[in-house]
């Protein structure tokens, strides 16, 4: 029961301390320093903990590194869950349609999106095309393309993350 009880302890804590260097990783990337800092402190703080329980441990079990490595990898996949739905980012889409009228473009503005259009041709197939320029918060990302896809279910989308964004409207 004791060994089963120290796996167990194993295991959460790992998937504590990686999920904190996973979302520490995405906070480091956009240079948000402090917060960064803060969890790469409490990350390595669990993990010594747990790692020296691991290691000075008096059973000699597989058990162990099984939930060492257990741990390590859920608590990846749910460090990337938390990041991607709690870690706000900044989202430049671009969007390539030919349904861009100005009632399309309004439904998008009435939606609470920014939008910014140019006007261009393509050489490939001789038609004219608008393009999109659209600045938001990655939460609301999936809400856009449901919004641009209801008004043009072929439109080109790019999406790119957004590091400085100054002036304009983000939504």
């Amino acid at each position: 029961m004791e060994l089963f009880l120290l796996c167990l302890k194993i295991f959460f804590a790992r998937i504590a301390d990686v999920s904190l260097g996973t979302i520490k990783t995405v906070y480091s990337v956009r240079g948000k320093t402090l917060k960064s800092g803060i969890l790469a402190f409490i990350e390595i703080f669990i993990w010594f903990l747990v790692a020296r329980e691991a290691l000075n441990t008096d059973y000699d079990s597989i058990w162990i590194v099984i939930a060492y490595a257990g741990g390590y990898t859920a608590g990846n996949i749910i460090g990337t869950y938390i990041a991607s739905k709690f870690v706000n980012t900044l989202m430049s889409v671009e969007v390539t349609t030919t349904k861009a009228s100005l009632k399309n473009i309004n439904l998008i503005r009435d939606e609470g999106f920014g939008v910014s259009v140019v006007n261009t041709s393509s050489s490939y197939n001789d038609t004219d095309h608008n393009i999109l320029f659209i600045t938001l918060n990655s939460r609301n990302l999936d809400h856009l393309k449901d919004v641009i896809y209801k008004i043009d279910p072929n439109a080109f989308m790019v999406v790119n993350e957004s590091k400085i964004v100054q002036n304009g409207f983000v939504k």
